[in-house]
Formats: structure tokens, C-alpha cells, sequence
């Protein structure tokens, strides 16, 4: 699947315990990662990054493989070598961003091939009055106005498209601090005047400073159902700003999503007694 892979450690011996193969992000992935290693499991964490990486917890039962899926065919070859030691994952979770559809995709294409059994998390839909949902960037162009004031928080890989399409109007934009998105934010057209490459910081201060300092009339992020659409809608309610969110894109057809709750009693708790604890995400998503 690409990427390089730190090791299982520690004297537990590893093949007693029941594979869990776990793809994920730093949103849910590293408090869920804890839950399924102290309820038994043995997990293999795919992650896109280093920085993701350093998230997760060192645990001689944990495998953290960095480094992006390369398609179907890589989590095909994957899923066949941990079958050849007869070390097979019970479980396939993919538990990646709500956006990342085609991870999803690929995902969702292996398993059916191999007959992998697959779950999804699925995040919870945000409601409110201060959000308009629109379907794609037509949509959420023909929403804007010329010259509004619009601060962009969808991520680097978005910008080109979006702005290609919209009527002249002062874009600014909050990035997380990678040099992708940061290169994809200057090649869409914006000026660094304009970009504030930052990590989310949790109670919204700095994200409603941006938008005092920018004048912003208009907020555009993604309906992605975790701590950053929740701030955002917070924000936009308390400062009167308009909330356009991009749609969440539908789940691959035959793949079983599930809320949080729900996909831990579907995996069970293969070794730890029973009653295991519950759990609360914590940390911060990306928007």
C-alpha cells in the first residue's frame, strides 16, 4: 500500500490477537485507535502523513504504515499478504475524512473484489439555521455576490475550482500548514496577504479574529460533520456572518456506515471483558 511502516514492539506476542486494519485521519482516528487496543485488538493504521502519524499512540500492538493508498489495487495487495501468514484482517475500518471520497472508493472496490468485510464511520449530520448546504461549486458560486467578503476554509485541493467559477468577489482563505495546500492556495490566485495557514484552534478565537481582521461577510467550508463545521457554525451564528457549506459527497453504494456507537458494537471486543468504555473525540479535525 506504499508508505513506510513502524513496526509492532514489545514482548505480547502480536498473532494471539484478532487484525484490525484502520484508515483514518487525526479526528477520530487516534482516540478510536486507544478503544479497539485496550477492548483486544492488534491494528494496522494507514495514515497519510507524518504528521498524522504522531498523533497515534505507541503501543507493541499497533502498526502505523505512512504514506497515501495508491488505489484499489494497493489495498487489494495489502489485504492478500496479511492473508498469506494467515494473519487476515477480520475487519477493514475506514474511518477517513467524510471529503475523502476516493479513498472511500478504492476502499469500497477491494473489499467487495476479496470479500474483505468493510465498515465505515459515519460522522454525524450538523443541523442549524445558519448554514446553506450546496450541492457543488456551481452551486456555491452562484451563492456569492460580486465583491463580498468571503474567507475560504475548504481546504488547498478545492480553491482552483471554486474560485475558477465565482463572480469577482475578495477571497481569503485559512490552510492548514502544509506546503501542499499552501502551493494549491498561490496557484488558485491568492495573494499571501490573503492566506493564513494555521491549525485549528479549537475555541474559534483565532478563526473569528481572521474574520474581524479580513472584514469577512461570508464563510465557505465543507459539511463535514466534525469539530471544524461546528465551529464554523458557532462562529458564523455569533458574528452574523453567512455559512455556505460544501455537501458532503454520498458513500460509496453497498459499504455499511455506521454512527461511532453503533461500529463498536459491530466489532465487538474480541479479547477485553465486556462493557467496554466509551469515548468522546477530543481532539482536532481537519476542516
Amino acid at each position: 500500500s506504499g508508505g513506510r511502516s513502524r513496526g509492532l514492539r514489545g514482548r505480547d506476542t502480536p498473532s494471539r490477537r484478532p487484525r484490525l486494519w484502520l484508515i483514518s485521519g487525526t479526528g477520530e482516528g487516534p482516540p478510536l485507535a486507544r478503544v479497539l487496543l485496550r477492548r483486544g485488538w492488534r491494528l494496522r493504521v494507514q495514515v497519510v502523513g507524518p504528521e498524522a502519524a504522531r498523533a497515534y499512540p505507541m503501543d507493541p500492538h499497533l502498526e502505523l504504515v505512512v504514506g497515501p493508498l495508491a488505489g484499489a489495487a494497493a489495498v487489494a495487495a495489502a489485504n492478500g499478504q496479511a492473508r498469506r501468514p494467515q494473519q487476515p484482517y477480520r475487519w477493514l475500518v475506514d474511518a477517513s475524512h467524510p471529503f475523502a471520497s476516493r479513498i472511500s472508493a478504492a476502499l469500497a472496490e477491494a473489499c467487495a473484489h476479496q470479500g474483505q468485510p468493510l465498515l465505515r464511520l459515519a460522522r454525524p449530520m450538523l443541523s442549524g439555521d445558519e448554514a446553506r448546504i450546496c450541492a457543488d461549486a456551481a452551486a456555491l458560486a452562484n451563492a456569492l455576490a460580486p465583491g463580498e467578503r468571503v474567507l475560504l476554509a475548504l481546504g488547498g485541493r478545492h480553491l482552483g475550482s471554486l474560485l475558477a467559477g465565482v463572480p469577482p468577489i475578495i477571497a481569503h482563505a485559512r490552510l492548514l500548514p502544509r506546503p501542499g495546500g499552501l502551493r494549491q492556495a498561490l496557484a488558485a490566485g491568492l495573494p499571501a496577504s490573503r492566506l493564513a495557514c494555521l491549525q485549528p484552534g479549537g475555541d474559534g478565537a483565532i478563526e473569528a479574529a481572521l474574520c474581524r481582521q479580513w472584514r469577512i461577510n461570508t464563510v465557505i467550508a465543507r459539511q463535514s460533520g466534525g469539530v471544524s463545521e461546528a465551529l464554523w457554525r458557532r462562529l458564523c451564528r455569533r458574528q452574523h456572518h453567512r455559512l455556505l457549506l460544501l455537501a458532503r459527497p454520498s458513500e460509496p453504494p453497498g459499504v455499511e456506515a455506521l454512527p461511532l456507537a453503533q461500529l463498536l458494537v459491530r466489532l465487538g471486543s474480541p479479547e477485553a471483558p465486556p462493557g467496554g468504555s466509551a469515548w468522546s473525540p477530543q481532539t482536532t479535525s481537519a476542516p
